[in-house]
């Protein structure tokens, strides 16, 4: 077994920056006397609320920048520089902070003394709650420069075999978080006390949804690549095949969808609004509360012309829900006001369709309009947005967040049983099924006599894409519930991409021409359109709330295509996807302490 590591001391000593999306770096705020700590249940519990206390996911992790604001399914006014042609390199790269890593290792080194002094399930549990953290920790690692260095103990500063050694294979580090999360899945508790309404507190379900998570993340990507990105040389298979990892997913699943400890919550929308967690269907979230003084900023940053990216919804994301009779729309020259009718309720969720009700500034309720400063496309984004005019223009969001959901729970247990060969229509009335009855869709199986096979999502999927996988319908339809379920939550639909091998759709876009947004008929080129009473016009002044101003040149403003009619075309700019991007670059700041950590291929 390969022990050669990486100069840890060093790292943690100069505290690397971070990237913009690793949340796991955040200093400890307490500090704990090691010779005499963790030596009772008291402690074990303080330490680990510290850990909550630095590494809980907040609004930025759950809402907006998890990536999802810059994919395929939402148009941005600039885009993170990683897609920008020739921008990211070794030296704009962080995130190689181990701080977590050896804080969850310091308490792993030393809970032992309070052996005997705890109930052996207490004490099992508390070491399960470590051994998660490290696997949490070490799946972003992975994920992000795939080999890393796998640090089971605290590096002391005279190990210099450690600090000034190679990186660890991937298949080896991450057989290590496997290892961690069969201790902790077997015996992190599921008692009430680990298990309240507020549901911050990591118990047996927090660990068997991740785990779920991650193993379903893994071994579809070892599936879908052919390579380690890392070294860009075919997997050894010495330890968990995708298969195994793909069983593992399928069982963590299982577990909880047997537990009957969760359900989904009867209204969707009420998952993102409330401000009490719906804790039904919420297995991990963050509170918030205007009582505890606790807000966030998540309408604001969807409704603000200089908040945040101006992120609005595409005619991609909108064309994956399904009609209430449970079959597709079939064409894409839907106008806004046609395409909500008799639609998935999910759509009216996620983006602004017609009618929905809105507290005004002058104290007015009523219907809300489209506002053509920040929302480009046409689909203003409202998934985790309070109706309220006060919230657009002030951070005093009290709605409280789920971090993770039983929903993606069943969609994990789908999507493993699928790529195992044994899925059936059983798994589907169990998973997707449940899913869309909550959302208005009839339940049609694929292959049976009703189902309306959807070109237009086979196509998106396979059809000038670098991989190509061979996918059925009931792959597709998987691809859809997930989108249509999980969209802007925790940037899921980047890492699916990811691990599909499917990446570059970001970078194609619409034809390499922007993102799509709403159909505009010639006559309503030519006079507008009405939206909830409001007519937006395409000539005027620019930048007017109800004015869209049209370009006719192929540049960052709005275009029309084909002239006179067709999708309102938005933000033109270039974007870049090769094969090495999958795995981001070591830190040149890292390989001037450690030249023998090496860099990963084509970087």
């Amino acid at each position: 077994m390969k022990s050669i590591k990486y100069a840890i001391i060093a790292a943690v000593a100069l505290m690397f920056a971070t990237s913009c999306e690793d949340f796991l770096t955040r200093e400890p705020i307490n500090k704990f006397a090691g010779p005499t700590y963790f030596e009772n249940e008291s402690q074990l519990k303080m330490y680990c609320d510290g850990m909550i206390n630095s590494w809980l996911p907040d609004n930025t992790d759950i809402g907006n920048n998890g990536n999802d604001v810059y994919t395929d399914l939402i148009a941005s006014k600039t885009c993170t520089d990683f897609y920008n042609p020739g921008i990211w390199n070794n030296v704009k790269q962080g995130g190689w902070s181990w701080t977590a890593i050896r804080r969850v290792n310091y308490m792993l080194d030393n809970m032992e003394r309070a052996k005997g002094n705890v109930d052996e399930k207490i004490y099992n549990h508390y070491e399960g709650v470590g051994r998660f953290w490290r696997a949490y920790t070490y799946f972003s690692r992975i994920r992000t420069f795939s080999d890393v260095p796998w640090l089971e103990h605290v590096v002391e500063a005279e190990d210099t075999l450690t600090l000034y050694g190679q990186r660890d294979d991937r298949e080896f580090v991450f057989h290590k978080l496997v290892e961690d999360l069969e201790f902790a899945t077997a015996n992190c508790s599921a008692d009430s006390k680990f298990h309240t309404n507020g549901r911050i507190y990591i118990d047996k379900y927090v660990v068997l949804a991740y785990a779920s998570r991650f193993m379903l993340y893994e071994g579809t990507y070892r599936k879908n690549h052919s390579v380690n990105p890392a070294t860009n040389k075919p997997w050894n298979n010495q330890y968990e095949s995708p298969d195994d990892l793909l069983r593992l997913a399928a069982k963590y699943a299982k577990e909880i969808i047997d537990s009957k400890a969760f359900k989904l919550h009867a209204n969707y929308k009420d998952l993102f609004l409330s401000e009490s967690l719906q804790t039904d269907e919420t297995i991990w979230g963050r509170t918030y509360s205007e009582e505890l003084g606790a807000r966030h900023e998540l309408t604001r940053y969807y409704n603000s012309s200089t908040l945040g990216q101006q992120g609005s919804g595409t005619k991609f994301l909108v064309r994956q829900f399904l009609k209430t009779d449970g079959t597709p729309v079939l064409t894409g020259d839907q106008t806004i006001n046609e395409e909500f009718t008799d639609r998935d309720a999910r759509l009216s969720a996620t983006v602004l369709g017609p009618g929905r009700k809105i507290h005004k500034l002058s104290g007015e309720y009523s219907d809300q309009n489209i506002n053509c400063t920040f929302c480009k496309t046409g689909y203003m984004m409202v998934k985790w947005c309070i109706p309220d005019e006060n919230n657009f223009q002030n951070s005093i969001d009290n709605n409280s967040l789920p971090i993770l959901r039983y929903a993606e729970v069943l969609l994990n247990y789908a999507e493993a049983m699928k790529e195992l060969g044994q899925f059936n229509e059983d798994i589907w009335n169990q998973t997707i099924g449940l899913l869309r009855a909550r959302a208005g869709v009839k339940n049609i199986y694929p292959g049976s006599a009703e189902y309306v096979e959807d070109p237009w999502l086979r196509d998106y999927y396979t059809q000038d894409v670098v991989y190509s996988p061979n996918l059925d319908n009931i792959d597709l339809e998987i691809r859809r519930e997930r989108v249509t379920e999980l969209t802007l939550e925790g940037g899921l639909r980047t890492f699916d991409l990811y691990r599909w091998n499917q990446a570059d759709i970001i970078e194609r876009r619409y034809n390499h021409q922007g993102w799509p947004g709403l159909w505009v008929t010639a006559d309503e080129a030519k006079n507008g359109f009405d939206f909830s009473g409001t007519t937006y016009k395409f000539t005027g002044t620019a930048n007017k709330e109800n004015i869209y101003p049209i370009s006719d040149t192929n540049d960052l403003n709005w275009t029309l295509e084909p002239s006179g009619a067709g999708f309102l075309l938005v933000y033109n700019y270039k974007l870049e996807w090769t094969e090495r991007m999958y795995v981001r670059p070591i830190p040149q700041s890292a390989i001037n302490l450690n030249a023998n950590l090496g860099q990963n291929y084509g970087w």
